[in-house]
Protein backbone atom coordinates (compact mmCIF):
# COMPACT_ATOMS: atom_id res chain seq x y z
CA UNK A 1 0.00 0.00 0.00
CA UNK A 2 3.12 2.29 0.85
CA UNK A 3 4.39 1.76 -2.17
CA UNK A 4 1.03 2.37 -4.34
CA UNK A 5 0.88 5.58 -2.01
CA UNK A 6 4.60 6.83 -3.10
CA UNK A 7 3.70 5.84 -6.51
CA UNK A 8 1.30 8.46 -6.63
CA UNK A 9 3.09 11.10 -5.00
CA UNK A 10 5.81 11.06 -7.34
CA UNK A 11 3.52 10.70 -10.31
CA UNK A 12 1.42 13.81 -8.76
CA UNK A 13 4.66 15.85 -8.10
CA UNK A 14 5.62 15.40 -11.99
CA UNK A 15 2.59 16.75 -13.49
CA UNK A 16 2.63 20.56 -13.78
CA UNK A 17 6.75 19.97 -14.95
CA UNK A 18 5.01 17.28 -17.42
CA UNK A 19 2.29 19.29 -18.96
CA UNK A 20 5.04 22.25 -19.63
CA UNK A 21 6.85 19.74 -21.47
CA UNK A 22 3.94 19.14 -23.74
CA UNK A 23 3.94 22.95 -24.19
CA UNK A 24 7.57 23.26 -25.16
CA UNK A 25 6.85 20.43 -27.47
CA UNK A 26 3.75 21.90 -29.09
CA UNK A 27 5.95 25.23 -29.18
CA UNK A 28 8.84 23.94 -31.14
CA UNK A 29 6.74 21.89 -33.47
CA UNK A 30 4.88 24.81 -34.19
CA UNK A 31 8.41 27.00 -34.53
CA UNK A 32 9.29 23.71 -37.12
CA UNK A 33 6.38 23.68 -39.22
CA UNK A 34 7.11 27.77 -40.02
CA UNK A 35 9.46 28.84 -42.75
CA UNK A 36 12.49 30.53 -41.88
CA UNK A 37 10.85 34.54 -42.47
CA UNK A 38 7.96 33.27 -40.59
CA UNK A 39 9.70 31.92 -37.67
CA UNK A 40 11.64 35.97 -37.91
CA UNK A 41 8.08 37.38 -37.86
CA UNK A 42 7.00 34.81 -34.67
CA UNK A 43 10.38 34.90 -32.58
CA UNK A 44 11.27 37.61 -30.14
CA UNK A 45 13.23 38.04 -27.76
CA UNK A 46 12.22 37.06 -24.11
CA UNK A 47 13.31 40.83 -22.46
CA UNK A 48 11.52 42.45 -25.59
CA UNK A 49 9.04 45.41 -25.10
CA UNK A 50 6.84 43.64 -27.20
CA UNK A 51 5.76 40.88 -25.06
CA UNK A 52 3.92 43.85 -23.08
CA UNK A 53 1.90 44.87 -25.65
CA UNK A 54 -0.98 43.42 -24.95
CA UNK A 55 -4.52 44.65 -26.02
CA UNK A 56 -7.50 43.00 -27.23
CA UNK A 57 -9.38 45.20 -29.99
CA UNK A 58 -8.84 45.01 -33.70
CA UNK A 59 -5.61 46.36 -34.89
CA UNK A 60 -2.49 45.61 -36.31
CA UNK A 61 -0.10 43.31 -34.36
CA UNK A 62 3.36 41.70 -34.67
CA UNK A 63 3.50 37.85 -34.58
CA UNK A 64 2.40 35.76 -37.06
CA UNK A 65 -1.75 35.31 -37.52
CA UNK A 66 -3.57 32.45 -39.03
CA UNK A 67 -4.17 34.18 -42.27
CA UNK A 68 -0.39 33.52 -42.84
CA UNK A 69 -0.10 29.53 -42.29
CA UNK A 70 -1.16 26.67 -44.14
CA UNK A 71 -3.31 24.49 -42.56
CA UNK A 72 -0.86 22.57 -41.08
CA UNK A 73 0.69 25.15 -39.32
CA UNK A 74 -2.95 26.42 -37.97
CA UNK A 75 -2.98 22.76 -36.64
CA UNK A 76 0.07 23.09 -34.72
CA UNK A 77 -1.16 26.56 -33.68
CA UNK A 78 -3.98 25.53 -31.94
CA UNK A 79 -2.44 22.17 -30.84
CA UNK A 80 -0.08 24.74 -28.42
CA UNK A 81 -3.13 26.79 -27.31
CA UNK A 82 -4.48 23.83 -26.38
CA UNK A 83 -1.70 22.81 -23.94
CA UNK A 84 -2.58 26.15 -22.04
CA UNK A 85 -6.09 26.13 -21.83
CA UNK A 86 -8.68 24.17 -20.43
CA UNK A 87 -11.28 22.53 -22.66
CA UNK A 88 -14.01 24.89 -21.94
CA UNK A 89 -12.02 27.82 -22.65
CA UNK A 90 -10.25 26.55 -25.88
CA UNK A 91 -14.14 25.93 -27.39
CA UNK A 92 -14.93 30.13 -26.11
CA UNK A 93 -11.83 30.77 -27.79
CA UNK A 94 -12.78 29.05 -30.95
CA UNK A 95 -16.33 30.74 -30.94
CA UNK A 96 -15.08 34.31 -30.17
CA UNK A 97 -13.27 33.82 -33.41
CA UNK A 98 -16.28 32.68 -35.23
CA UNK A 99 -18.48 36.29 -33.55
CA UNK A 100 -16.03 37.95 -36.22
CA UNK A 101 -18.03 36.52 -39.21
CA UNK A 102 -20.77 37.84 -37.79
CA UNK A 103 -20.12 40.98 -36.64
CA UNK A 104 -18.86 41.44 -40.13
CA UNK A 105 -22.66 40.94 -41.49
CA UNK A 106 -24.33 42.92 -38.99
CA UNK A 107 -22.10 45.57 -39.82
CA UNK A 108 -23.07 45.51 -43.22
CA UNK A 109 -19.27 45.62 -44.35
CA UNK A 110 -17.90 44.66 -47.98
CA UNK A 111 -16.65 41.18 -48.15
CA UNK A 112 -12.99 42.41 -48.96
CA UNK A 113 -13.27 44.25 -45.73
CA UNK A 114 -10.98 42.21 -42.97
CA UNK A 115 -11.61 44.77 -40.22
CA UNK A 116 -13.15 41.76 -38.75
CA UNK A 117 -11.95 38.83 -39.75
CA UNK A 118 -11.36 35.37 -38.08
CA UNK A 119 -7.96 34.50 -39.03
CA UNK A 120 -6.32 37.66 -37.37
CA UNK A 121 -5.24 36.30 -34.79
CA UNK A 122 -1.67 36.09 -34.29
CA UNK A 123 1.07 33.63 -32.08
CA UNK A 124 4.17 35.48 -30.46
CA UNK A 125 6.96 33.48 -28.70
CA UNK A 126 9.25 34.95 -26.44
CA UNK A 127 12.85 33.16 -25.63
CA UNK A 128 13.88 29.72 -26.39
CA UNK A 129 11.48 26.96 -25.80
CA UNK A 130 12.71 24.47 -23.42
CA UNK A 131 12.70 22.82 -19.77
CA UNK A 132 15.95 24.98 -19.45
CA UNK A 133 14.84 28.22 -20.34
CA UNK A 134 13.22 31.27 -19.11
CA UNK A 135 10.45 31.53 -22.35
CA UNK A 136 7.10 32.81 -23.04
CA UNK A 137 4.18 32.94 -25.54
CA UNK A 138 1.21 35.15 -26.46
CA UNK A 139 -2.01 34.19 -28.76
CA UNK A 140 -4.20 37.73 -29.05
CA UNK A 141 -6.50 39.15 -31.67
CA UNK A 142 -9.75 41.00 -31.13
CA UNK A 143 -11.14 40.43 -27.72
CA UNK A 144 -8.77 37.46 -26.73
CA UNK A 145 -5.58 38.11 -25.04
CA UNK A 146 -3.35 35.00 -23.12
CA UNK A 147 -0.06 35.81 -22.37
CA UNK A 148 1.92 32.51 -21.09
CA UNK A 149 5.63 32.39 -19.38
CA UNK A 150 7.23 29.46 -18.39
CA UNK A 151 10.73 28.97 -16.09
CA UNK A 152 12.77 25.56 -16.49
CA UNK A 153 9.73 23.56 -17.35
CA UNK A 154 7.25 25.35 -15.09
CA UNK A 155 4.06 27.48 -16.13
CA UNK A 156 4.85 30.62 -13.84
CA UNK A 157 2.02 32.72 -15.31
CA UNK A 158 -0.87 32.78 -18.00
CA UNK A 159 -2.07 36.20 -17.36
CA UNK A 160 -3.64 38.90 -18.42
CA UNK A 161 -6.31 36.27 -19.75
CA UNK A 162 -8.49 38.11 -21.60
CA UNK A 163 -12.03 36.88 -23.19
CA UNK A 164 -14.42 39.60 -24.67
CA UNK A 165 -18.07 39.15 -26.54
CA UNK A 166 -19.53 41.02 -29.18
CA UNK A 167 -22.57 40.64 -29.15
CA UNK A 168 -22.81 39.69 -25.74
CA UNK A 169 -25.87 37.44 -26.29
CA UNK A 170 -26.64 37.17 -30.15
CA UNK A 171 -30.37 38.85 -30.84
CA UNK A 172 -31.30 37.30 -34.19
CA UNK A 173 -30.19 34.72 -36.89
CA UNK A 174 -29.21 31.41 -36.76
CA UNK A 175 -27.20 31.80 -33.94
CA UNK A 176 -29.82 34.11 -31.60
CA UNK A 177 -30.01 33.81 -27.80
CA UNK A 178 -26.13 32.66 -28.02
CA UNK A 179 -23.80 33.74 -25.02
CA UNK A 180 -20.46 32.68 -24.73
CA UNK A 181 -19.50 34.26 -22.22
CA UNK A 182 -22.91 33.16 -20.12
CA UNK A 183 -21.37 32.31 -16.90
CA UNK A 184 -19.35 35.30 -16.57
CA UNK A 185 -22.14 37.42 -16.25
CA UNK A 186 -24.63 35.51 -14.83
CA UNK A 187 -22.26 34.32 -11.61
CA UNK A 188 -21.89 38.21 -11.02
CA UNK A 189 -25.63 39.20 -11.55
CA UNK A 190 -26.23 35.86 -8.72
CA UNK A 191 -24.13 37.71 -6.48
CA UNK A 192 -24.58 41.01 -6.46
CA UNK A 193 -28.60 40.00 -6.46
CA UNK A 194 -27.78 38.27 -3.06
CA UNK A 195 -27.13 41.17 -1.18
CA UNK A 196 -28.19 42.55 1.64
CA UNK A 197 -28.70 46.53 1.77
CA UNK A 198 -25.91 46.94 3.96
CA UNK A 199 -23.56 44.44 2.24
CA UNK A 200 -24.68 46.30 -1.22
CA UNK A 201 -23.94 49.54 0.09
CA UNK A 202 -20.49 48.23 0.61
CA UNK A 203 -19.76 46.74 -2.84
CA UNK A 204 -21.06 49.20 -4.88
CA UNK A 205 -18.87 51.49 -6.22
CA UNK A 206 -20.76 53.74 -9.01
CA UNK A 207 -24.55 53.66 -9.77
CA UNK A 208 -23.12 54.06 -13.49
CA UNK A 209 -20.42 51.18 -14.64
CA UNK A 210 -17.43 52.57 -16.40
CA UNK A 211 -17.22 52.60 -20.01
CA UNK A 212 -14.76 49.33 -20.10
CA UNK A 213 -12.44 47.32 -17.55
CA UNK A 214 -10.35 49.69 -15.68
CA UNK A 215 -7.01 47.78 -15.90
CA UNK A 216 -7.66 47.76 -19.66
CA UNK A 217 -4.36 47.50 -21.56
CA UNK A 218 -2.29 49.04 -18.94
CA UNK A 219 0.88 46.63 -18.05
CA UNK A 220 1.15 48.10 -14.28
CA UNK A 221 -2.77 47.77 -12.62
CA UNK A 222 -3.94 50.32 -10.13
CA UNK A 223 -5.46 48.59 -7.17
CA UNK A 224 -8.68 49.80 -5.33
CA UNK A 225 -7.46 50.69 -1.53
CA UNK A 226 -10.85 51.19 -0.22
CA UNK A 227 -14.81 50.10 -0.74
CA UNK A 228 -15.72 46.88 -2.29
CA UNK A 229 -17.36 43.85 -0.04
CA UNK A 230 -14.85 41.78 1.77
CA UNK A 231 -14.82 38.20 1.69
CA UNK A 232 -15.65 37.94 5.46
CA UNK A 233 -18.34 40.02 5.02
CA UNK A 234 -20.48 37.51 2.85
CA UNK A 235 -22.85 34.51 4.42
CA UNK A 236 -21.42 31.33 3.61
CA UNK A 237 -23.70 30.93 0.44
CA UNK A 238 -22.28 34.40 -0.93
CA UNK A 239 -18.57 32.96 -0.29
CA UNK A 240 -19.34 30.14 -2.65
CA UNK A 241 -20.76 32.56 -4.82
CA UNK A 242 -17.77 34.27 -4.68
CA UNK A 243 -15.46 31.53 -5.29
CA UNK A 244 -17.39 30.14 -7.95
CA UNK A 245 -17.13 33.50 -10.01
CA UNK A 246 -13.11 33.34 -8.90
CA UNK A 247 -12.91 29.59 -9.87
CA UNK A 248 -14.53 30.53 -13.42
CA UNK A 249 -11.57 33.04 -14.31
CA UNK A 250 -8.74 30.70 -13.18
CA UNK A 251 -10.44 27.32 -14.57
CA UNK A 252 -9.82 29.47 -18.13
CA UNK A 253 -6.34 27.87 -17.66
CA UNK A 254 -5.95 23.73 -17.14
CA UNK A 255 -6.51 21.80 -14.32
CA UNK A 256 -3.35 22.07 -12.83
CA UNK A 257 -2.03 25.54 -13.60
CA UNK A 258 -5.71 26.76 -12.32
CA UNK A 259 -4.97 24.44 -8.83
CA UNK A 260 -1.87 26.79 -8.66
CA UNK A 261 -3.60 29.66 -8.77
CA UNK A 262 -6.24 28.80 -6.38
CA UNK A 263 -3.99 27.56 -4.01
CA UNK A 264 -1.94 31.01 -3.94
CA UNK A 265 -5.17 32.75 -3.42
CA UNK A 266 -5.47 30.67 -0.44
CA UNK A 267 -2.50 31.43 0.98
CA UNK A 268 -2.91 34.70 0.71
CA UNK A 269 -6.21 34.83 2.77
CA UNK A 270 -9.71 34.23 1.15
CA UNK A 271 -10.69 36.74 3.23
CA UNK A 272 -8.77 39.86 1.17
CA UNK A 273 -10.91 39.36 -1.33
CA UNK A 274 -13.56 42.24 -2.04
CA UNK A 275 -15.98 42.34 -4.52
CA UNK A 276 -17.42 45.43 -5.86
CA UNK A 277 -20.06 46.31 -8.49
CA UNK A 278 -20.90 49.68 -10.90
CA UNK A 279 -24.08 49.76 -12.72
CA UNK A 280 -27.42 48.43 -12.83
CA UNK A 281 -28.09 45.53 -10.61
CA UNK A 282 -31.31 43.31 -13.20
CA UNK A 283 -29.67 41.87 -15.89
CA UNK A 284 -31.63 43.73 -18.91
CA UNK A 285 -31.18 44.95 -22.33
CA UNK A 286 -29.25 48.68 -22.15
CA UNK A 287 -28.86 47.71 -18.10
CA UNK A 288 -24.48 48.69 -17.82
CA UNK A 289 -23.25 46.89 -15.17
CA UNK A 290 -19.10 46.13 -13.94
CA UNK A 291 -18.05 43.76 -11.48
CA UNK A 292 -14.29 43.59 -9.84
CA UNK A 293 -13.18 41.29 -7.55
CA UNK A 294 -9.80 42.03 -6.14
CA UNK A 295 -7.32 40.48 -3.69
CA UNK A 296 -3.60 40.61 -3.03
CA UNK A 297 -2.60 38.60 -5.67
CA UNK A 298 -5.73 38.67 -7.97
CA UNK A 299 -7.44 41.36 -10.19
CA UNK A 300 -10.79 40.03 -11.95
CA UNK A 301 -12.42 42.88 -14.34
CA UNK A 302 -16.56 42.47 -15.84
CA UNK A 303 -17.65 44.81 -18.18
CA UNK A 304 -20.71 45.30 -19.97
CA UNK A 305 -21.94 48.61 -21.50
CA UNK A 306 -21.16 49.46 -24.94
CA UNK A 307 -23.55 48.47 -27.41
CA UNK A 308 -26.62 49.18 -25.44
CA UNK A 309 -25.32 46.73 -23.03
CA UNK A 310 -24.66 44.13 -25.28
CA UNK A 311 -20.64 43.92 -25.37
CA UNK A 312 -18.46 41.94 -22.51
CA UNK A 313 -15.18 42.78 -21.46
CA UNK A 314 -13.89 40.08 -18.90
CA UNK A 315 -9.85 40.00 -17.74
CA UNK A 316 -7.99 38.13 -15.32
CA UNK A 317 -4.35 39.64 -14.18
CA UNK A 318 -2.07 38.16 -11.68
CA UNK A 319 -1.13 40.84 -9.57
CA UNK A 320 2.97 38.91 -8.70
CA UNK A 321 3.11 37.14 -11.99
CA UNK A 322 1.41 39.03 -14.42
CA UNK A 323 3.26 38.96 -18.09
CA UNK A 324 6.16 36.36 -15.76
CA UNK A 325 6.54 39.05 -12.77
CA UNK A 326 9.17 41.20 -12.66
CA UNK A 327 11.49 38.79 -10.70
CA UNK A 328 11.77 36.33 -13.39
CA UNK A 329 12.50 39.17 -15.77
CA UNK A 330 15.58 40.16 -13.48
CA UNK A 331 16.62 36.94 -13.56
CA UNK A 332 16.61 36.27 -16.98
CA UNK A 333 18.07 39.42 -17.82
CA UNK A 334 20.89 38.81 -14.97
CA UNK A 335 21.55 34.74 -16.56
CA UNK A 336 22.71 37.26 -19.90
CA UNK A 337 24.64 38.69 -18.01
CA UNK A 338 27.07 36.57 -16.93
Amino acid sequence: MKKLLYLFLFCFTLLPKNHAQQTVSAANRFLQSLSKEQQLLTSFPFDAEERFNYHFVPLTRKGISFNEMNEEQKTAALNLLQTCLSTETYQKSAEIRGLEVLLKKIEKRNPEDKYRDPENYHFSLFGIPSNTTVWGWRYEGHHQSFNFTFNKGIMVSGTPGFLGSNPGRVLEGDLKNKQILKEETDFGFQLVQSLDADQLKSALIDTAAPVDIISFDKKRIELYTSGGISFDRLNAAQQQLLLQLVKLYINRYTRLFADDMLKAIQADGLNKLRFFWAGKKSNEPGNGHYYRVQGNTLLIEYDNTQNNANHVHSVIRDLKNDFGGDALLEHYLNEHKK
